[in-house]
């Protein structure tokens, strides 16, 4: 009797480890390449442009000296843990996720670097590729590359956090992003807030720029329903995904450095799918917020696989699948008036085995796509566990398809289906229930306009002072200008 009570505690115990959520700082040594010191005198401002705004540097110092002397560093890396999902942060670098594993299967769902190999990216020069970067109130903001302040928090509900955070120096601006892991979850939850502690009004734009490793087998992934996408300042728009012949979601099919930001005002997420791995990652977050979608490749050309030897020495390509809240271009401020405190929420998190992403949330990630004349994929990754989940595949007002599923973010579910030939993939309709009939993701595939549909006229660039015609179109341009 004390040997089965004995097995039954240890059984216990071994359950409620697997639910536990761990933090923990801890050394991490990283091969380091040095930079030389800062430049002893104050820069002002020299006329450089920086990320279409001013490029002030002072009162950070100027960094913009690099070596080639490698050394071992040891930097104090904060750890996330749970049953799912392995967070690293390192506040010494920029409050930057340096990693985030699927411990179901391995994958790094954002670049890993294992070296810190800096180039002159960066608004005060010196900055890093790779994990995740915080862009606040600019993009590769002045301490990317600077240690910040952090601390650790054990939450009543059993999450823990992790926050990174400053107050910068040129606005005076306190920004603070508070990194949790939930027990049971593959969910990487980020709450963000920005607060203009001084009595002016200031500019500021929200980027978080997320990087994944990439080669000829990754494909970016926007909601099926985006028709354009657009460059830089909004002054040039091509179509999405096809444009001029040439499927511009794929990697490989770009033989220059670009930026392609989603034409989107009505959908959640973003995604990235490495098709030889059949790992990804999606993120999710209200697009009335964070409405804003892009990414940025060095391409498949000779010009990338230089910029791959400047910033890492075996970690290969990267990919940025960047994110704005506020804002839905790059450069593009918006005031926060005084003492005005902005406040949002965003996710991330893998997905795997499920080919591709159609729609996704907080609960879970859907794929549905034709793969012959007479057979559908349906494919389903959760954050979390479901037990008896339902798959309902219909055809118009009729069910196709049913089936009870047990799902969680180690096992996804995916499943061919024989359908009539004769159907049209507009007809289906695909969705994931729980156990008690609450639907946790669906789909249903959208039918874009035709090929010949005008592109979005693109903004207008500031003209000379003389051909505006009132002066509200005056000030209005100057008020922008003043943003920058």
């Amino acid at each position: 009797m004390r040997t089965v009570l004995f097995l039954l505690l240890v059984l216990c115990a071994v359950s409620l480890f697997a639910d536990e959520v761990k933090i923990e700082t801890k050394p991490l040594i990283l091969p380091t390449y040095e930079i030389g010191e800062a430049e002893s005198n104050p820069i002002y401002f020299t006329g450089r442009v920086y990320q279409g705004a001013q490029g002030h540097i002072y009162p950070y110092p100027l960094y913009d000296v690099l070596t080639d002397n490698k050394v071992d560093k040891k930097y104090n890396a904060v750890y996330l843990e749970n049953e799912f999902i392995q967070l690293c942060v390192l506040p010494e670098m920029g409050g930057r996720i340096l990693s985030a594993t699927d411990k179901t299967n391995n994958y790094e769902f954002f670049y890993r670097q294992h070296v810190i190999k800096p180039a002159l990216i960066g608004m005060l020069g010196a900055w890093m590729s790779g994990g995740v970067e915080w862009n606040i109130p600019h993009h590769h903001r002045p301490s990317s590359f600077m240690p910040i302040d952090h601390k650790t928090v054990e939450n009543p509900d059993g999450s823990k956090t992790v926050w990174v955070g400053e107050t910068e120096l040129r606005h005076r601006l306190k920004w603070s992003v508070g990194l949790t892991l939930h027990p049971n979850s593959s969910l990487v939850e980020a709450k963000v807030k920005i607060i203009n502690r001084t009595p002016l009004i200031q500019s500021f734009l929200y980027w978080a720029n997320v990087s994944v490793h990439c080669d000829e087998n990754y494909q970016v992934i926007f909601p099926p329903s985006i028709e354009f996408g657009v460059g830089h300042s909004k002054t040039q728009f091509r179509r999405w995904n096809i444009d001029n012949g040439k499927d511009i979601s794929w990697w490989k099919n770009f033989d220059s450095p670009s930026s392609v930001f989603a034409w989107d005002f009505d959908n959640d997420f973003l995604a990235g799918f490495d098709h030889a791995k059949q790992a990804g990652t999606v993120h999710f977050a209200n697009h009335h917020i964070v409405g804003g979608k892009k990414f940025f490749l060095w391409g498949n050309n000779p010009e990338s696989f230089m910029w791959e030897k400047m910033l890492t020495d075996n970690d290969g390509q990267y990919l940025e699948l960047m994110v704005g809240a506020f804002s839905d271009n790059q450069p593009d401020y918006s005031w926060i008036g005084p003492g005005e405190v902005r406040e949002f929420e965003q996710y991330w998190y893998p997905i795997r085995s499920i080919k591709s992403v159609k729609n996704a949330n907080k609960q879970a990630a859907v794929n549905l796509e034709r793969t012959s004349p007479d057979k559908v994929f349906i494919g389903f990754n959760t954050t979390t566990a479901y037990k008896n989940a339902k798959v309902v595949l219909r055809l118009g007002e009729k069910n196709l398809y049913e089936k009870s599923i047990d799902i969680d973010p180690a096992h996804p579910s995916t499943q061919e289906i024989e359908v009539p030939k004769t159907t049209v993939d507009t007809e289906f309709f695909v969705e994931l229930l729980t156990a008690d009939g609450k639907e946790l993701v669906s789909y249903r595939p959208v039918t874009k306009s035709e090929p010949e549909k005008e592109l979005p006229k693109p903004v207008e660039t500031t003209k000379p002072a003389a051909e505006y015609q009132t002066v509200e179109e005056l000030y209005l341009t100057g008020l922008r200008l003043e943003q920058f």
